[in-house]
């Protein structure tokens, strides 16, 4: 599970912190296909959670950014390079392996300054 997004005063979670960028430029356009990955957007009090599974990715390799009250996250996931034998036949191919960008609208009045991301089980 890849816990991308944690704001609040409890600072009982354990966190590799994740670069987030704010931004205040103009969305970049994408003319490459783009793939969203689903997740769960959770609200208490004092606290917004984003939780967005994602697998075969690295923390580094994501992106994450701020632009006004939109969170955007992209990464990119590569093919294995089993893929690229000659001789390997692909039986089922369920997986996704391309560029992924997911924006989310947050909540307007949300204190920047006290936004962590964090992986876990990865």
């Amino acid at each position: 599970m890849f816990k991308i997004f944690w704001v609040g005063n409890d600072d009982d979670h354990h966190h590799d912190d994740l670069k987030v960028e704010v931004v205040h430029s103009d969305e970049e356009t994408l003319n490459d296909e783009v793939w969203q990955v689903a997740l769960d957007v959770l609200e208490s009090e004092d606290n917004v959670f984003i939780i967005a599974p994602i697998a075969g990715v690295e923390y580094e390799e994501i992106d994450l950014s701020i632009n006004k009250t939109v969170l955007t996250i992209k990464w990119s996931r590569q093919k294995p390079s089993e893929y690229e034998i000659d001789e390997v036949v692909i039986r089922n191919s369920e997986c996704f392996w391309w560029r992924f960008i997911r924006n989310v609208i947050l909540p307007e009045n949300l204190a920047l300054n006290k936004i962590k991301a964090y992986m876990q089980n990865n």
